[in-house]
């Protein structure tokens, strides 16, 4: 038995943009591919720096992630996020701005209750399901090792 749309949805559905979706994919394709590039330019830009890579691999995560923070805080990492999509999101980039994002949005209600309980709601999970597979991906990884 098909289960009855509400009131609600029937609107959102005759009102809502259709998204293009290979445009959409190309989109992202682009632009996920540029940050990818600008990281790869960062890492060879430190080894010309005669900084170890050990280091490097280091340095580059980090000045992602700052990088993602600042446009975050200025506004233009959302404005790039809308038009690229998935191409922001997926990569470290992504999580530097699902950290930043509900910190900005909630400094009004101080640094405690507001960016301190509010800055990983986003991020949260994510950190929590990552580390939660790492570890089984980890355990299975060593049974199989014993073998």
């Amino acid at each position: 038995m098909a289960k009855q749309k509400s009131a609600y949805q029937i609107y959102a559905d005759k009102t809502a943009k259709k998204s293009p979706l290979l445009l959409d994919c190309i989109k992202a394709f682009i632009v996920g591919g540029l940050i990818c590039t600008f990281a790869e330019l960062l890492f060879n830009f430190y080894l010309k720096m005669d900084i170890k890579e050990e280091t490097v691999k280091i340095l580059v995560p980090v000045t992602l992630i700052f990088l993602a923070a600042i446009f975050t805080g200025f506004g233009l990492f959302d404005k790039l996020a809308k038009h690229a999509g998935a191409g922001t999101l997926v990569p470290i980039t992504g999580f530097a701005n699902a950290v930043v994002s509900p910190a900005l949005d909630t400094k009004a209600e101080g640094w405690v209750l507001g960016v301190g309980t509010k800055m990983f709601t986003i991020a949260g999970p994510v950190i929590v399901y990552g580390t939660v597979t790492s570890v089984v991906y980890g355990v299975v990884y060593w049974i199989i090792s014993l073998f």
